[in-house]
């Protein structure tokens, strides 16, 4: 499986929250008349402070320790990255603590329509990468400045090779000072 991620600029961002809303939007199976305060649970989360803002979303790591912990195997890989099957979520927040980069959040869902008997749950909210749309994140092509890109195995070997370049010729260049 080949991971892709999404990289923020934090040069870029402007603190909009576009993002935020357009990956809530994105997640709200259908019903998007319905986005409100109770129900909106982005899978990325800006951070702001006094000298940068960006937002903050999962690295889909090969190796992921959020995947590692889950007692349910609920963090499995998906087509392009980590998905979680939030049938198999138990809302015990192991993964919240694994996750270096704090790209996971614990959501607690009210019952809906006729659900009065049942519970709140908890699920695991992670950026799934928008797998369940064919046009891919909804957060990217919303930003304004173009802050967020999408990283593919292809983007990083080709970043590898332009740095290796440089290296080659900044070497070459103190060798004939």
């Amino acid at each position: 499986m080949t991971h892709h991620f999404i990289l923020a600029d934090a040069d870029k961002c402007i603190s909009c929250r576009t993002c935020e809303i357009a990956c809530a939007l994105a997640h709200l199976d259908g019903v998007r008349d319905s986005l409100n305060s109770n129900n909106f649970s982005p899978r990325l989360q800006l951070v702001k402070t006094f000298k940068v803002s960006v937002p903050v979303i999962c690295r889909q790591c090969e190796d992921a320790p959020c995947a590692g912990v889950c007692p349910h195997d609920a963090i499995v890989g998906g087509k392009h990255g980590l998905e979680v099957i939030q049938s198999r979520c138990i809302g015990c927040k192991s993964c919240v603590v694994a996750c270096p980069f704090g790209a996971i959040t614990v959501v607690v869902r009210q019952p809906h329509g006729n659900e009065t008997q049942r519970s709140l749950s908890s699920e695991a909210h992670k950026c799934d990468l928008c797998s369940h749309q064919a046009a891919g994140p909804a957060c990217i092509p919303v930003c304004p400045t173009a802050a967020l890109r999408l990283v593919t195995e292809a983007d990083l070997q080709r970043q590898t090779s332009e740095k290796r370049l440089r290296t080659a010729r900044e070497d070459a260049a103190i060798r004939h000072f």
